[in-house]
């Protein structure tokens, strides 16, 4: 079985659909910063589907495993590389699914990843901690 790529295109009929609840608790955890418990949840979630809207879980779990190499780790390559996979995911699915608001996710992690872009990894601990992505979550249209 060959894997597909990240870069997509990914495509699903789902979006309309509320977001299950598995997805509501892992992006309250992104929300409260709490990014291990996090990724433990959306994987879940993600390795269990089989639809393209999968790549939506992991891109959001990517953006908060970004956020846990920076806070946690202090590891600039590993927040940078979650980060853009993360983002790299989540532009299929603008402007929302599931009731997830696409676009504001994928401004507020561009918005944290630009900052640290900009700092480098010597200056990881200079990173304002009130970039941190959150996500929004609305009844889907």
């Amino acid at each position: 079985m060959s894997r597909r790529s990240l870069d997509g295109p990914f495509h699903t009929e789902r979006c309309y659909l509320p977001p299950p609840a598995l997805l509501r608790e892992g992006i309250a955890q992104l929300n409260r910063g709490e990014y291990f418990a996090q990724h433990e949840t959306l994987e879940i979630l993600w390795r269990a589907e089989t639809d393209d809207v999968r790549y939506l879980y992991q891109g959001i779990l990517l953006i908060g495993v970004g956020m846990y190499h920076l806070t946690r780790r202090a590891n600039y390559r590993g927040a940078v590389a979650k980060l853009e996979t993360g983002l790299r995911l989540l532009r299929w699915f603008r402007p929302s699914c599931q009731g997830v608001d696409v676009d504001a996710l994928i401004e507020s992690a561009a918005r944290v990843h630009d900052a640290l872009v900009a700092l480098g990894p010597a200056r990881l601990a200079e990173l304002d901690p009130t970039l941190a992505p959150r996500v929004i979550l609305r009844e889907p249209e």
